[in-house]
C-alpha cells in the first residue's frame, strides 16, 4: 500500500508540473493591428513578451477589413487602426471600448519605385503630373474607397490637381503591403505607401514626399475591444512606453503621446 502511496503522489506531483507551463502559455493577447505597423510591432510584442511572459497573437491586414472582423465577433483584445475614420467605425458599432482610445502614432506617405527604376528626385506639389510619370505603367496603392493608405493617396491627389489623371492607372491593392509589394516586383512602375513601408522594403526607393498639408493628418489610433482580456490594460500602457516609441521610431513613425515609463 505504501509503495502505491507512493505512486500517486509522484503522479500528482508529474502531473502538477506538466500543467505549470500551460496556465503560463494560456496567458496570451490578440492584436489586430494595421498592415503597416508589421515589423515594428513584431519587435515590440517580442519585447512586451520577454518582460512580461504573455504571448502576443498579432494579426496584420487593412484597418478596414479588421474593423469589419471585429463588428463580426473576431476575437481581438486590441485594435490599431492606420485612420481614425476605421477606429470611428469599430467605436460607432459598441466593438471598442471608447475610453481607451488614444492617438498613438503619426506617419508620412511618399511615392516610391522600383529599386532600378529611372525616375527619381520628384517634387511632387500643385499641378504635379502622376499620370504623365508613370508612363505605361500602373501605380500601385491601397484600395481608394476603404484601404487607410488609398484613401489618403486620393485625397492628396485631388488636394493636387493629379488625381483626375491619374486615376486610370491605379492598381488598387488590399493593404498598404500588398501595394508596396507590387512595386518591388516591378508589377506597377510606382505606388504610393507609407514612408515606414518603404523603408524596410529593400526592392523599393522613395522618389518623393507628399506634402503633409496635401492629405488629412495620418494617425494610428489604439483602443481595446469591447471584449478585451484584462491583461489588454497593461499591453496598451506598454504601446506608450519610452521602450515602445523607441521601437516606433527606431521605423520612422512619429510618437504621439507622452510616454508613460
Amino acid at each position: 500500500m505504501h509503495r502505491l502511496a507512493g505512486v500517486f503522489v509522484a503522479l500528482a506531483v508529474l502531473c502538477g508540473s506538466a500543467h505549470t507551463p500551460a496556465l503560463a502559455q494560456d496567458k496570451s493577447l490578440t492584436v489586430f493591428a494595421a498592415a503597416s505597423m508589421k515589423n515594428a510591432l513584431d519587435d515590440i510584442d517580442t519585447a512586451y513578451t520577454a518582460k512580461t511572459g504573455v504571448k502576443i497573437v498579432a494579426s496584420y491586414a487593412a484597418s478596414s477589413a479588421l474593423a469589419k472582423q471585429i463588428e463580426q465577433g473576431a476575437p481581438a483584445d486590441i485594435f490599431l487602426s492606420a485612420d481614425a475614420d476605421w477606429m470611428d467605425y469599430a467605436t460607432t458599432r459598441k466593438a471598442i471600448k471608447q475610453p481607451t482610445r488614444v492617438n498613438l502614432l503619426g506617419n508620412s506617405i511618399v511615392l516610391i519605385a522600383p529599386k532600378d527604376s529611372k525616375i527619381d528626385n520628384v517634387t511632387i506639389g500643385p499641378g504635379f503630373d502622376l499620370a504623365k510619370l508613370a508612363g505605361l505603367g500602373k501605380i500601385a496603392t491601397g484600395d481608394v474607397k476603404a484601404v487607410p493608405v488609398g484613401k489618403y493617396a486620393k485625397a492628396a491627389l485631388e488636394k493636387l490637381g493629379a488625381w483626375q489623371a491619374a486615376e486610370p492607372k491605379f492598381a488598387m491593392a488590399e493593404s498598404v503591403r500588398a501595394a508596396l509589394t507590387l512595386v518591388a516586383r516591378g508589377e506597377a512602375a510606382l505606388g504610393i505607401v507609407y514612408s515606414t513601408d518603404a523603408k524596410v522594403e529593400p526592392g523599393v526607393k522613395i522618389v518623393g514626399t507628399f506634402p503633409a498639408d496635401s492629405h488629412p493628418s495620418i494617425i494610428y489610433p489604439v483602443a481595446a475591444t469591447a471584449t478585451a482580456k484584462a491583461e489588454a490594460a497593461d499591453y496598451l500602457a506598454f504601446l506608450r512606453s519610452s521602450a515602445a516609441r523607441a521601437l516606433f521610431e527606431k521605423y520612422g513613425f512619429s510618437f504621439l503621446v507622452s510616454p508613460t515609463t
